[in-house]
């Protein structure tokens, strides 16, 4: 019997760039030789989950779109039943070794349940101000890994990289960030990095 799949959540504010982020994991991912699978989850709509299924970057049938109804972090901390049900379904019907659950934008308190998930990455961006870090969101505080992402659009905005460093540093003492941009694969290499490291050393094939 195969192992069950890693399940990895990716949270964090409306336009930040979660759904990039799994855009550009998922080239990373089958070049490793692992098999993936996408949960995406939203208020009212299965926009994101039919983005990635129209990527063309991945079977459309191992995309399933949750409309959870309520603020999306409901169905990723207070109630995750209806996630783990499509996980679930989706390991029944296809061989796996991650699953990739995205959260719809919500605020900086937004966390995923452990019932749900072994590993969760939470995505912020420049572009949304040099303030976020300061504001302490149990996101920001909590995420086995913070990605702070649009790095490029900094001095764009009037945003201080080095100030969101050193308040990321003073944040997060013992936990693993990185800062990127994601327009392009190679944004993602370091997330992939770490989760190699973290999560997915023994499922990567020789």
């Amino acid at each position: 019997m195969n192992p069950r799949a890693i399940r990895i959540g990716i949270g964090g504010p409306v336009g930040s760039g979660k759904t990039r982020l799994v855009e550009r994991l998922l080239p990373l991912v089958h070049a490793a030789g692992l098999r993936p699978a996408v949960i995406t989850n939203d208020l009212v709509t299965l926009e994101d989950a039919l983005r990635v299924k129209a990527s063309g970057l991945i079977d459309p049938e191992l995309v399933i779109g949750v409309e959870t109804g309520a603020c999306p972090h409901t169905a990723i901390r207070e109630d995750p039943s209806v996630n783990i049900e499509a996980a679930d379904r989706l390991e029944e019907e296809h061989p796996l070794d991650l699953i990739l659950i995205e959260s719809g934008g919500d605020n900086l308190a937004a966390t995923f349940s452990s019932e749900l998930v072994d590993h969760w990455i939470f995505v912020i961006d420049c572009a949304a101000g040099d303030d976020i870090p300061r504001k302490r969101g149990l996101g920001t505080l909590q995420a086995d890994l913070l990605v702070v992402n649009k790095i490029d659009l900094a001095p764009h905005v009037g945003a201080d990289l080095d100030r969101i460093r050193a308040d990321v540093a003073a944040i997060r003492p013992d936990r693993p960030s990185v800062f990127t941009n994601l327009r392009s694969d190679a944004g993602a290499q370091e997330v992939f990095r770490h989760l190699r490291e973290a999560v997915l050393f023994d499922r990567a094939a020789p």
